[in-house]
Parts: structure tokens; C-alpha cells; sequence
């Protein structure tokens, strides 16, 4: 006999909105928040675009086998919604938005594009950047969604004045100050950050700020090859194909337009996830903004230093500020050719004041960009081919969602077996189901038949929690389970059904 599922959500128990809705979690940032969030307990739904290659599960399953492997245990799966943020409702249908709004408390919009510069206001990144957000911001408030956290960036602050710069810092409470911008980025983000700041209708509003953000200062690893690593990069090509000189020293004849002194705010990728979580998770540091920059800011000559010890070279001079750009060989001009895009930001990075993340996250200190550091980086691009290298194919060999019929059926009568549930009375209970092709869904038997619900129920229900594995073994043993002289003390298995519904 066959059996379907309804999804129906018209008699399921409430969620109690635990779920914080997610944006953003397949970049390098979100990745890291999808890990650190999980790891601390938080239910989470992600909205996800699929692309040509991958269906939006496929894309988030990817992100966590990677974590399950570097981690060496399972982690729970977020409720997935394929859509988009650059679409009115995000893409979603009406019972998906309804879903949302009944599950969702909290929405984290971390979903951003890195374009400098856009041709016209129908392009990027001023279509993700500020209808995206327009977009999430409508939807959370049609959903009643109470918390609303923005990822910004520290540089809507613009291009401050040197007079301004040595003055004072820039304040977390700082936005409008008439500032100039050195790219659409930077506009795009001030603008999404002045809509988000603006808007009324949520409980709290919390603005993060991260400055540069760099690979993962225990690993080195990053998805992305902007900012730092377009530098790295671009020097683990060059480099290597210099002539030595006598001594044996990579020579690297090339004068840069600064002093070398100038501070880099670059802050870890792996600090950044864990002081938002960390934010995201505490009530009372709700409602400010955060300035996330480093404690302790690297210089260029640090940098520089740091690559003369990895690749043995030399020859860098720093000719000052108010130096030309000197192509005078072949390193030089190519070099100043691809590095051109961050001109800008060579002779001029703000200091700033974070006394929110200070008071609360302080217990979290931002780890320095040092020489050990640096090689991490070095050493997971040169591994990694500089984003060239073919990625893992995901390994899944069950989607549990396409076979949540038959897992419903066998939990049901694992239940009976036990003796946990009453024939006469309906059962409602959460299944949690960690590792490859797993997720979160909600059961419901009732004499009208078996309802599934993406999401877990509140904590008033049962919630099993089983591996991928321990589904695989309990749907084998359904299949096997024939045995003639015991018998079934309920319908069970002639459970009436609802026809399927999918989302």
C-alpha cells in the first residue's frame, strides 16, 4: 500500500518561533555562521538560490559535510528554503511565507555581493545589496519576524579626512557623517545599512560592522580570493618565477606608493562568525551596532615581511604617500596591474571605536594577523590552487525528505513497540535527523492520517534525535520486519493518508 504525507500545517503543534531565518549561508561568512550556530543549539531555516550545478540542498549539504569532516561529528540541518533575496517575498509561496512567520523569530540577512563598481542601479551590487535588503526587510516584517540583525561592513564609513582620521575614531553609532565613497560597494552598503537603520516595525535591530575579512586564523582557509588574498595570490604567482641573486634571495624589485606604516583592519573570518553567534544568541546585546575590527591593526611592511620569510624574497621599497605607482619591470607592472581595484585603500584605513563589542564581547579578543598566520594563508592557497581545485563531491545515500513517508510509518511503529505511545490519543513529536540528507521535520499522527511539517515543534514535544545512519538502520528493519505470529496492536500500517503536498 502506498502512503503519502500532508504538509498541511493547519493542526500542527506550534513552533513557537525558534527558528532564526537565515540569509547569505553559502558564502564564506554565512558558511561559518551556519557552522557556528548549529554548533550552539539555535534552530535555523536558510534561504537558498539554487544554481545551474546544485539544487539549494545540495549546496548547503556541501558546506556541512565539509564542517562534519573538519569536525569529526555530525551536525543538525537547517529547514532549507530555495529562494532568493533579489525577488519580492524572496521567492517564497504564500504557505512558505506563512511557515516562516510561524516558525521564525529572529532573521540574520548576511547575503551580500563584493562588486566594486555597478554600470547602472539595475546592476550589482546594487541589486542584492539594496533591493536584496529592501526585499528581506519587507518579508520580516510581513512575517512579523520581531529581531532583525544586519551584516554591514565597517567601511560605510566612506573615505574619511585625513583631519577626521586623526581626530577621532569612528563610532558605532556613526553613519551619515557626508562622507565621500571610494566604490558602489561602499555606497550600496551605506545605503542598505541607512534603509535597515530606518525602518520600524521589528523589536530590535542589530547592525554588524566587520572590517577586511580574512581566511581562518587556525586553518587559513577561505572560499573568496578578495582583499588580502587577492594580494597573497597574486604574490604566490609572481614570486616564485623571480630570478635568486647570488645570496639566494628571490629578488622583488618594486616601490610602493606608502610608507608602510599604514594600519590594515583585517579581522579573521572565524572571529567574526563567533562574535555575531555570540551577539545573535545574547538578548541583551540586542538593538546596537558592532564594530567588528581588529585589537591590534597589521601594516603593509608586516605583511611584506612576513612574505620575504615564506617565499626567501626581498626587494620591496616604500617610496610614500605621495609616490607615483613605478612599473619600471615586468613584477611591477603586473602587479600594480591586478592589485589597481584596491588603490584606494592603500594609504588610508579609519581607526575604530568598538566599545559595544568590547562590553559585550570582550571575552572574545580578535586574534592578531601575524607571520604564523599569514603562512596559514600561504599554505591553504597553495593547497587549495588558489580556488582552482576541484571541490568534494557531496556523498549522500539517502535524502531522508524523500523518504519521509516510509520513516514516518517505522517510527510510528518503533513507538508502538515501546510502548511510548497511546493508540487513542494523537502523537506529535519532532525528528531531528543529523549527517548527510538529513533535517529538521515535525510528525503528527491523528486519525485523519500522518502530517509532516518542516521544522521541529516546540519543546513541549518529543524530539528524536537519530543519526543518518540510525534511519538507514531503522528503515531496513521496517523492511524486514515481517513476522507472522506478532500482532500489530493498531492500524498502523492501514494508517488513511492525505494526499502529498510538498513545499
Amino acid at each position: 500500500m502506498t502512503h503519502n504525507c500532508d504538509t498541511n500545517q493547519s493542526h500542527s503543534p506550534s513552533l513557537r518561533k525558534r527558528y532564526l531565518l537565515l540569509t547569505g549561508s553559502t558564502g564564506l561568512l554565512g558558511s561559518y555562521l551556519l557552522k557556528d550556530l548549529l554548533q550552539s543549539n539555535q534552530r535555523i531555516a536558510v534561504l537558498v538560490r539554487p544554481t545551474e550545478k546544485a539544487q539549494a540542498r545540495e549546496r548547503v549539504e556541501e558546506i556541512l559535510q565539509r564542517w562534519e569532516n573538519e569536525l569529526e561529528r555530525r551536525l543538525p540541518r537547517p529547514v532549507i528554503l530555495t529562494g532568493d533575496v533579489r525577488q519580492p517575498s524572496l521567492g517564497l509561496s504564500p504557505k512558505q511565507a506563512k511557515g516562516v512567520g510561524e516558525s521564525c523569530n529572529q532573521v540574520l540577512h548576511a547575503a551580500a555581493i563584493l562588486t566594486f563598481h555597478g554600470e547602472s542601479r539595475q546592476d550589482e551590487p546594487w541589486v542584492t545589496n539594496v533591493g536584496g535588503t529592501k526585499n528581506v526587510i519587507d518579508f520580516a516584517l510581513s512575517a512579523k519576524i520581531e529581531h532583525f540583525h544586519y551584516v554591514s561592513t565597517a567601511y560605510v564609513c566612506g573615505k574619511q579626512n585625513q583631519t577626521v582620521l586623526q581626530s577621532a575614531p569612528v563610532l558605532e553609532s556613526d553613519l551619515d557623517r557626508q562622507q565621500e565613497f571610494r566604490n558602489d560597494y561602499e555606497r550600496s552598503k551605506f545605503e542598505s545599512e541607512s534603509l535597515v537603520r530606518s525602518t520600524t516595525g521589528f523589536e530590535t535591530t542589530t547592525v554588524y560592522r566587520p572590517a577586511v575579512i580574512v581566511g581562518d586564523s587556525k586553518t587559513g582557509y577561505t572560499s573568496t580570493y578578495h582583499g588580502l588574498f587577492l594580494y597573497l595570490r597574486l604574490i604566490a604567482m609572481l614570486v616564485p618565477k623571480q630570478q635568486r641573486n647570488s645570496d639566494g634571495i628571490i629578488e622583488t624589485p618594486i616601490s610602493m606608493p606608502f610608507d608602510g606604516d599604514e594600519p590594515r583592519n583585517l579581522v579573521p573570518i572565524d572571529w567574526v562568525s563567533k562574535v555575531i553567534s555570540h551577539l545573535v544568541r545574547t538578548p541583551e546585546a540586542h538593538g546596537r551596532t558592532y564594530h567588528l575590527t581588529p585589537d591590534n591593526c597589521t601594516t603593509a611592511k608586516q605583511i611584506v615581511d612576513y612574505c620575504y620569510d615564506y617565499f626567501d624574497s626581498d626587494g620591496v621599497e616604500f617610496a610614500g604617500q605621495h609616490a607615483e605607482n613605478e612599473s619600471t619591470n615586468e613584477f611591477a607592472q603586473t602587479f600594480f596591474d591586478n592589485v589597481d581595484i584596491y588603490s584606494p585603500y592603500e594609504t588610508s584605513d579609519p581607526t575604530f571605536s568598538k566599545t559595544n563589542v568590547e562590553q559585550f564581547a570582550g571575552h572574545l579578543p580578535c586574534p592578531s594577523i601575524d607571520r604564523e598566520m599569514i603562512f596559514k594563508f600561504l599554505d591553504f592557497g597553495n593547497q587549495n590552487n588558489w580556488g582552482k581545485k576541484r571541490r568534494s563531491k557531496i556523498k549522500v545515500p539517502r535524502w531522508v525528505e524523500s523518504h519521509l513517508t516510509e520513516v514516518a510509518l517505522a517510527t510510528q511503529k518503533t513507538m508502538f513497540a515501546l510502548n511510548l505511545r497511546n493508540p487513542t490519543k494523537p502523537m506529535h513529536f519532532g525528528l531531528d535527523v543529523l549527517g548527510p540528507g538529513g533535517g529538521q521535520w515535525q510528525l503528527s499522527y491523528e486519525s485523519g492520517g500522518i502530517e509532516i511539517t518542516p521544522g521541529l515543534p516546540d519543546e513541549s514535544n518529543p524530539i528524536l534525535k537519530l543519526s543518518d545512519s540510525q534511519i538507514n538502520e531503522l528503515l531496513l528493519s521496517d523492511q524486514h520486519q515481517q513476522s507472522p505470529t506478532t500482532a500489530d496492536p493498531s492500524p498502523a500500517t492501514a494508517l488513511p493518508t492525505k494526499p502529498n503536498e510538498r513545499q
